[in-house]
């Protein structure tokens, strides 16, 4: 039987890393970037898009597909691949970090969390093994377990005692998931979530425990909520050095183009982030030259393609005028366009990056492409 992930090649200068994800919808060659859809979609591009962009892995989010459309309904379609019709792989959030930013509209208990939903106030209750049941209809082929993001700033105290929690709910959420099976008939995999807030030694702590409970993959939680970025790498950099070589390794919630360069040379595979399709629909566009904002007036007669770069994109057959002209008429297809550009690029970003590691060349490619996106327009 084929491991679940297989390391592949190190970099000779850095701690990036290029391996496979084994699972039963498709292989995933890591670094990889899983695009969001939360809610079971993708906002404003449509699963062929995905396709024809190259995306192997999506996210999906456990809060959000629980209050709508309901597990239940997920269930009678045969599990969420099914429903949304997508053949790739999907990761399931536990929805830990929707709860956290519920804040007055939860409380934490030792057995879970008490949350109002955000759509009609009804009352609602995750425990770490329900998470994992909850999961189980989904049909994702990777699950996380729930925890609690500790915000920022925050005192040593309190994420100490954030920390106990959420280990004890890591410790159920596994024990609940190996007596337990899928509904539909392909394996699933579950990540544990490392928290500890911004001190190393609980950090430490965590990382010590969370491996012993041998989850198949490990993910680091509780990064990118307003620390200084440069505090975000320290403690990526020193995470990595606890988690085990042979297994998958997720930065979550990160970030930037920029963000996801500096982490993969410190050791992370896989990254998530609502950034390119949030920032598309608001004007920013992610291009191999750099950040541009659409809306700005010298684009009104460029003809300068999009993004002719970055090859298997049809979206590159449009003109930089074409699309200002869409945001500024308020038209649709502009959203569609920008959010499609910007996931392009950065499945383009982590693909280019699995090939400079592969090739020896990952660490001065990066300065490159670092260069280029501090060096244009914000």
């Amino acid at each position: 039987m084929t491991d679940f992930f297989v390391k592949e090649a190190n970099c000779k200068d850095s701690k990036a890393r290029a391996g496979t994800l084994h699972t039963s919808h498709g292989e995933i060659q890591t670094p990889v970037f899983m695009p969001v859809g939360t809610q079971g979609t993708v906002k404003a591009v449509e699963q062929r898009e995905l396709v024809e962009l190259k995306a192997k892995i999506i996210l999906g989010n456990t809060y959000h597909l629980y209050l709508r459309p309901g597990t239940d309904v997920i269930n009678s379609f045969g599990g969420l691949h099914k429903f949304i019709n997508w053949n790739g792989a999907i990761l399931t959030d536990s929805g830990g970090y929707q709860i956290f930013s519920l804040q007055d509209m939860r409380k934490l208990t030792p057995n879970g969390a008490e949350f109002k939903s955000h759509i009609d106030g009804s009352k609602h209750f995750f425990s770490p093994e329900g998470v994992v049941d909850i999961q189980r209809y989904l049909g994702s082929d990777i699950m996380m377990v729930l925890d609690e993001c500790v915000p920022y700033p925050s005192t040593e105290d309190y994420a100490f005692k954030s920390m106990k929690l959420s280990l004890d709910w890591a410790s159920r959420s596994k024990v609940h998931f190996d007596k337990t099976e899928g509904l539909y008939g392909f394996k699933q995999f579950q990540f544990g979530i490392s928290q500890g807030g911004m001190f190393k030694n609980l950090r430490k702590s965590y990382l010590e425990q969370m491996v012993e409970m041998d989850f198949d993959g490990n993910a680091i939680g509780g990064l990118s909520v307003g620390e200084p970025i440069e505090l975000m790498y320290e403690l990526t950099d020193y995470s990595t050095e606890f988690l085990p070589e042979n297994k998958p390794r997720y930065l979550m919630g990160v970030g930037t183009p920029e963000n996801i360069l500096e982490c993969i040379d410190r050791g992370i595979d896989m990254f998530d982030c609502v950034l390119p399709t949030r920032n598309a629909r608001n004007g920013q566009i992610f291009t191999s030259r750099g950040k541009i904002n659409i809306k700005n007036a010298k684009y009104k007669y460029s003809l300068e393609l999009i993004d002719d770069e970055i090859e298997s994109y049809s979206g590159n057959n449009f003109t930089l005028g074409y699309l200002r002209h869409l945001f500024i008429a308020d038209e649709i297809l502009g959203l569609q366009l920008a959010s499609i550009q910007n996931l392009s690029f950065y499945l383009w970003l982590v693909r280019t990056a699995r090939e400079k590691i592969i090739d020896g060349t990952f660490r001065q490619w990066k300065l490159e492409m670092i260069y280029r996106f501090n060096n244009s327009e914000v």
